[in-house]
């Protein structure tokens, strides 16, 4: 079984939201697209939202160590999937602990608890053998996505028309694709 993993396309990543991905939401039609003919040939959708509590570590406002400003916190619109993107499958939650944060959808849970199913073994369960990544941000979070399935075993591909990169730094989106094909992830 194949599996589409749709990254974090939240109203935060999204222009006009406080940690904007430019053109973020140009993406949207593409992984709708792609929604409908996973949907179409039985395969599975998987969406991750970052979800994070107000005095979330990673915030600069609340901890000396943190590097982002707040961002898809939980009660807000920030934290809400763009209207645009097509929904159509099971969400997981990652980064809604105060002290703990997740770049990458594995280490999402089901409910907002460390006790529920894994995004991990929720595949294992249903029999995935490979992952196509796509959402915000290429250069993190979808990064770190594929990186982590492809370290668990699964065939991991990334499709770029589906992707889009934050930049801190000018070049980052390229070091993200020549990080993920030296390992072995498809860019597609």
């Amino acid at each position: 079984m194949k599996t589409l993993l749709v990254i974090d396309v939240q109203n935060d990543f999204c222009p006009g939201g406080s940690l904007a991905v430019s053109e973020g939401d140009a993406i949207i039609p593409v992984i709708n697209n792609m929604v409908a003919e996973f949907w179409a040939n039985g395969d599975l959708v998987i969406y991750t939202k970052d979800y994070h509590p107000p005095d979330h570590h990673s915030f600069k406002t609340n901890h000396a160590e943190g590097v982002w400003p707040p961002h898809c916190v939980q009660g807000t619109d920030g934290v809400e999937f763009h209207h645009d993107l097509s929904v159509k499958g099971t969400i997981f939650f990652k980064g809604f602990l105060t002290d703990k944060d997740s770049y990458s959808g594995f280490g999402g849970h089901l409910e907002l608890n460390q006790d529920s199913p894994s995004l991990e073994s929720h595949l294992k369960s249903k029999g995935v053998a490979e992952v196509v990544v796509v959402g915000l941000a290429l250069d993190y979070c979808v990064k770190a996505t594929a990186i982590d399935a492809h370290k668990l075993g699964f065939k991991t591909s990334v499709v770029l028309a589906g992707t889009k990169a934050v930049n801190v730094n000018v070049g980052d989106d390229a070091k993200a694709i020549t990080e993920m094909r030296d390992l072995g992830i498809e860019i597609i």
